[in-house]
């Protein structure tokens, strides 16, 4: 008979699950909060309407659920057969009725946590394969699925703020914001930034190779600033803005060294 709780005993990997979980509960009450006649209204992602988050919202724990029962069971399932059936996938959801599209991402996200759940220990460390191509244990669905949750819950536009996120989850996603421009941009291509944020009294961790400078402010993994005609640019704000502007949801709050002009974030996902 299938577990009724966890059947890992991983605590870092429970307190992840944990985080996922108090995401999805945080996008299920902002778009809970939306009448359905204002899902038709645009959203914070350039050419998406709310229809097109939910939609994507729910796709993406069907996806993440392949990739778990790929883990259980040693057979491949991809995420998505590819980047084109994805997009459709999603345009297809957007155009279903209110309340079939509020059922799609609840029963998407319902079936993932099952299979959460269930799944056994030795299998979350199998390796499976993202739609981006990156090789990863099976582990690292929970962070996919968490990250998803809780900033396209803002993305709805609906109140959600960046704010309301927990201390470690802005962490974490600064580190992995850091850590996609490093595999993304290579030392070459990557900005010379320094990241200051105002409410920490100590590092963040942006991620293995990032170091600490004066008074905790932590640079963002670009350690060659040796060259002394290229400026390095410190920003300051709180986590949840530097976090906000890290993922390009907006730079307010922001501000740059020698009041200069906030730069565009490199892409994140």
């Amino acid at each position: 008979m299938p577990a009724r709780t966890d059947r890992t005993t991983d605590p870092e990997l429970r307190a992840g699950l944990l985080l996922a979980r108090r995401g999805q509960a945080y996008f299920s009450r902002k778009l809970n909060e939306l009448p359905g006649d204002r899902l038709d209204e645009p959203s914070l992602v350039a050419g998406w309407t709310r229809r097109h988050v939910v939609a994507h919202v729910g796709l993406n724990a069907r996806a993440l659920t392949r990739l778990t029962a790929w883990a259980a069971t040693g057979v491949e399932t991809p995420m998505y057969r590819s980047p084109e059936e994805r997009d459709a996938e999603i345009e297809f959801a957007a155009t279903l009725p209110a309340r079939a599209l509020r059922n799609l991402c609840a029963h998407g996200a319902v079936h993932l946590d099952v299979e959460w759940r269930d799944l056994p220990e030795e299998a979350w460390r199998a390796p499976v394969r993202t739609a981006l191509g990156r090789v990863v244990p099976a582990s690292e669905t929970v962070w996919m699925r968490t990250r998803e949750v809780w900033v396209h819950a803002v993305d709805l536009d609906s109140g959600g703020t960046f704010a309301d996120f927990p201390p470690e989850l802005l962490d974490a996603l600064l580190a992995d914001v850091a850590g996609a421009w490093r595999r993304r941009l290579g030392p070459a291509e990557l900005p010379r930034l320094v990241l200051e944020p105002t409410d920490r009294d100590h590092a963040v961790p942006i991620d293995g190779s990032a170091h600490m400078g004066r008074n905790g402010v932590v640079g963002v993994g670009w350690e060659s600033i040796s060259d002394e005609h290229v400026d390095t640019v410190t920003l300051r704000g709180t986590a949840a803005e530097l976090a906000r502007w890290a993922t390009g949801r907006g730079a307010g709050g922001v501000v740059a060294s020698g009041g200069g002009a906030v730069p565009a974030p490199p892409r994140w996902l």
